[in-house]
Order: C-alpha cells, then sequence, then structure tokens
C-alpha cells in the first residue's frame, strides 16, 4: 500500500501537493513549513543557496525570493522539469545527493526539506559529508525532516502518514541522531528545534572554518 500511494504521489503533481499541504498544517501551513529552516539566516541577493533534492520546487520557490543565485539539485528528471516550471528564477541539476558535481567550498547554505528520511543510512552519511564538502567554512547547512514525537498525541497521525506515503527508510530516521551524526561529520550545530509534538525537526548547522 505504501509503494502505490508513494508512487501515485510523485506521478501526479496535484496529488504531493496536496499532501504537503496537508502535513505542512501541523505547522501552520506549507508557507510556514517551507520558512521554518530559514529563520534567523542571512539571505543575501548574492548568496549561494543549494537546495539538495529539490524535487519539483517546493522549496526552492522560497529560496528565490531571498537569493539570486539559487541552484536546485535532484537526481529525477521529472522532478527537475516540473522544477524549471514551477521556479524558473533558480539553475538546476541532475545528480545524485552523495555524487553532487560542484567543487569544495562553493556554496553558502545548503538546505535540505523533508528528503533525508528517504535516505538509507549510509547513503544519509554520505549526503551529509558531500553537504560539508560543498559548503564554504563558515557556511549553514538548514534542514527540516521528521523526528520522533515527544508528545504522544502526534503518534498516531504521524504512523498514519508514514505508513501510507513513506518506507522503511522513514522509521529509520525517527531513531536517527541527525544532530549527532552532523557534529561527527565536522559541523558545529547551533540550532535544533522542535516542532509539531516533537515530530518535525529543525537544524541548523555550520561548517568550522579552518
Amino acid at each position: 500500500m505504501a509503494t502505490i500511494f508513494r508512487d501515485l504521489s510523485y506521478r501526479y503533481q496535484w496529488l504531493y501537493d496536496s499532501i504537503s499541504r496537508v502535513a505542512a498544517l501541523s505547522v501552520g501551513g506549507e508557507g510556514k513549513f517551507r520558512k521554518l529552516a530559514l529563520q534567523d539566516l542571512t539571505i543575501q541577493q548574492n548568496t549561494a543557496v543549494l537546495d539538495v533534492c529539490c524535487g519539483s520546487g517546493q522549496a526552492t520557490q522560497f529560496l528565490v525570493k531571498y537569493s539570486q543565485n539559487v541552484t536546485g539539485l535532484d537526481a529525477s528528471p521529472l522532478s527537475l522539469r516540473r522544477a524549471k516550471q514551477n521556479v524558473p528564477q533558480a539553475n538546476y541539476v541532475e545528480a545524485f545527493a552523495e555524487k553532487m558535481p560542484f567543487p569544495d567550498n562553493q556554496f553558502d547554505i545548503v538546505h535540505i526539506s523533508a528528503a533525508l528520511h528517504e535516505m538509507q543510512p549510509q547513503q544519509l552519511r554520505e549526503i551529509v559529508q558531500e553537504i560539508y564538502r560543498v559548503l564554504k567554512p563558515g557556511g549553514v547547512f538548514t534542514l527540516v525532516d521528521f523526528h520522533s514525537p515527544t508528545n504522544p498525541i502526534f503518534w498516531p497521525g504521524l504512523t498514519v502518514f508514514l505508513l501510507l506515503f513513506e518506507t522503511e527508510t522513514a522509521w529509520q530516521l525517527l531513531k536517527t541522531d541527525l544532530a549527532g551524526l552532523l557534529s561527527k561529520i565536522g559541523f558545529e550545530v547551533n540550532k535544533s528545534t522542535l516542532y509539531a509534538g516533537g515530530s518535525l525537526q529543525v537544524i541548523q548547522a555550520n561548517k568550522l572554518s579552518h
């Protein structure tokens, strides 16, 4: 069942968007959800921003409001076609997040929204290492994704959502200490905040200057 709903949600943009809007209601709507990870960041018109696993541009459309130097990266040609239509102001690159075709120290900010839960543990680690590599020293990695609820009221809703639309990797992420992983790779986690009864986590981490 999970695979059917998951495939349908990726095949039909309207269904994916509807699911995203419903899921974002827990934090006050999609607009607020997309801005959670960007809070307190200094983003100027020339800030080099990378949106990893950009999909069809849901987060990218908010990033281009701040910077004219936004790049979206995704491995799906279909998603990138949609992204180019939805958010033509950004540049797009088709590639896997664990093997990004960028030089070291290229971006001021790297953002990833609700995508790490789709990765196997080893793949997740490789992606975080790649993000560390392409960030400039002092640059910021910011992410938003699932988290194990701290308020039991939120468990039923999250459980149903994961059963219908996600795979086992989402459950694995609930057991993963993302902040701890970032620290091991070399990031300094300066902000880790929980929302929606703990079912959503937002992390901002700096690549330490050498």
